[in-house]
């Protein structure tokens, strides 16, 4: 198997996105780059398959936190919960254990009820998923010291109360 040798890129910052079961998951990272939320992470031994390649369930993972977390920051939607309805991936490469995985997501729609959206996990330059959902815009969330600490180089401001 690799060693643990990928750093985070550069402008990736320490970030709790995400349940407990996320942040208790991965270590995950996050920057504002191009007008998108970017999150990402190392592969470590507890995330991989018998392969030696990310498990598709940590992908799927960092699939579902990215669809939605690009709709609190990329949107001007308020902070509410985004429940998951539906999350499809594809599947195309592996992401070896010690490389640096990320993933980046456009917002197609927003309506009353609901956020549709699409994005790419990648890894050493090939996508390693393409990722679709669809979430319920449910009840607002109250702030947290986490939430205040998303505030990466170049992502503007939110409005109070979103």
């Amino acid at each position: 198997m690799s060693t643990l040798s990928h750093a985070v890129p550069a402008g990736f910052v320490p970030v709790k996105l995400g349940s407990t079961f996320a942040t208790h998951s991965a270590e995950l990272y996050a920057r504002w780059h191009d007008d998108h939320l970017q999150v990402g992470f190392v592969v470590q031994p507890h995330q991989v398959n018998p392969g030696g390649r990310c498990h598709g369930g940590m992908l799927s993972l960092l699939a579902d936190i990215v669809l939605s977390s690009a709709a609190q920051y990329q949107t001007a939607i308020p902070r509410q919960f985004l429940p998951t309805i539906s999350l499809q991936l594809d599947f195309m490469n592996g992401a070896p254990l010690g490389h640096w995985v990320q993933g980046e997501a456009d917002i197609l729609e927003v309506t009353k009820n609901l956020v549709f959206s699409q994005g790419t996990i990648r890894c050493d330059g090939k996508v390693v998923a393409r990722a679709s959902g669809v979430f319920r815009r449910g009840p607002l969330l109250p702030d947290t010291d986490s939430d205040h600490l998303l505030q990466l180089p170049g992502m503007p401001a939110r409005a109070a109360g979103s």
